[in-house]
């Protein structure tokens, strides 16, 4: 009992802290809980180990952001992104609904790998200039990209359905094969949520009303450009630094090497190829360090937290009450109130804790309630799959917010809702076709 009112009391002061901008989240996340883990009676040794497990967890995505931020700032700086972007703003022009759904689009494809960081990494760097110059929030970039990310991840081989299909002892092919309906809805869902939330942009926000300046020649331009932004681009070597790009995506989705290891030798070859002095090379170093350094300690940070959660048995504890709350006379609705709460408890929890914490005991307790197990599995599951872009425990959320240059507790506030409907949506959709 005492672990899991340790458990609550930590994430509703790590939730207030974060939401009221009482402090660092740096600070919140190594604090908060171990001083919940030694309040719970854990020795020093004991909480010594969940520090190295979570930090173990989380130190190869730190890295990882630490040189994909740079990489990514550095093509940014020689140009690489120009022409892409000219090209679909001039065909979108200030059609901020046409790009959403682009965004969409190029979300849901680039998540077919079911690789989470990578799908990341491809779409925010390259759809946020456009944003930018269309004065877009980026929060609707993260928004979008998170629900075509989630609905994808209804793969066979992404984590969450293959996690699913070893707790309930089946094949994640057939799994994927009766959640094949809800993801085509799921889809058409994404493509409206980016249609309401860019029209949303467009008549509160003043999206797509571009700055237009004109040069010597009376030509329009999109922005004026300083001359030291200028200095750094690098026109000549586009197409050697999309070459060294798309290398790096193959080298990802062949899966030879560690996806930081990748990037490590990618920022490598960036600077050296467009700033092959040294004094330029420190120059774009320092330039990108805030941005890397900043989200890379709440990585760490944050493995702390996952520590603590993963390896104190705070999660077990915690479900327990949860589930055993529910009175009598709705315990046969279980699957269906799961299915609609799946969604925040998501955010809430870690995968694994969630996959094979959670679920087996919700299944069990299902059963003596004649709900089958893969009726509570497919419920819990599409509310999970859409919260993994903006719970604080995936580390792919701090790389996106980093790369996007948006605060953790602005990235919930704006994409809650509207994820949260998305998953209902599914799940309703389930239910009327049978699935449920």
């Amino acid at each position: 009992m005492l672990l899991a009112i340790c458990g609550f009391l930590m994430l509703f002061t790590i939730l207030f802290l974060l939401f009221k901008s009482k402090t660092l989240p740096v600070v919140v996340f190594i604090t908060i809980p171990v001083i919940a883990a030694f309040a719970a009676g854990f020795s020093i040794e004991e909480v010594v180990s969940f520090v190295e497990f979570g930090i173990s967890k989380t130190s190869k995505m730190a890295v990882l952001f630490i040189f994909s931020v740079t990489f990514f700032g550095v093509m940014s700086d020689a140009g690489m992104f120009d022409g892409l972007v000219n090209k679909l703003v001039t065909k979108a022009g200030t059609n901020v609904v046409a790009v959403a759904i682009a965004t969409a689009i190029i979300g849901i494809f680039s998540h077919l790998d079911g690789a989470t960081v990578t799908t990341v990494l491809v779409t925010v760097p390259a759809m946020l200039p456009i944003y930018k110059k269309l004065n877009i929030r980026p929060h609707l970039l993260l928004m979008i990209v998170g629900c075509g990310m989630g609905v994808m991840n209804l793969l066979p081989w992404g984590g969450p359905v293959m996690r699913e299909a070893i707790v309930l002892k089946m094949d994640a092919g057939d799994l994927w094969h009766i959640l094949l309906p809800m993801q085509g809805a799921g889809i058409v869902a994404t493509l409206a949520l980016a249609v309401v939330m860019a029209l949303k942009e467009k008549k509160f926000h003043g999206a797509g009303q571009v700055a237009v300046v004109e040069d010597a020649q009376g030509a329009v331009k999109l922005e004026e450009v300083d001359d030291e932004v200028l200095r750094l681009k690098r026109p000549h070597l586009a197409w050697v630094n999309l070459g060294v790009l798309l290398l790096m995506l193959i080298v990802l989705v062949i899966d030879v090497f560690p996806t930081y290891f990748v990037f490590m030798v990618g920022c490598c070859v960036a600077l050296l190829i467009n700033y092959p002095n040294m004094k330029e090379q420190k120059a774009r170093m320092m330039a990108h360090a805030p941005a890397a350094i900043d989200v890379s300690s709440v990585m760490l940070a944050a493995g702390i937290m996952v520590g603590v959660l993963s390896k104190s048995g705070m999660l077990e504890a915690m479900a327990v009450p949860l589930l055993h709350v529910i009175p009598a006379s709705i315990a046969q609705y279980l699957h269906i109130i799961m299915g609609i709460f799946a969604f925040p408890l998501g955010t809430m929890l870690g995968t694994d804790s969630y996959f094979y914490g959670l679920l087996p005991l919700a299944i069990e307790v299902g059963k003596n309630y004649q709900i089958p197990g893969l009726t509570m599995a497919i419920a819990m599951l599409v509310g999970k799959n859409l919260a993994l872009l903006i719970s604080p425990l995936v580390p792919a959320t701090y790389l996106g917010i980093g790369l996007a240059n948006v605060e953790l507790k602005e990235h919930i506030r704006y994409s809650f809702l509207g994820l949260w409907i998305v998953g209902l949506v599914m799940l309703v959709f389930a239910f009327f076709i049978g699935i449920l």
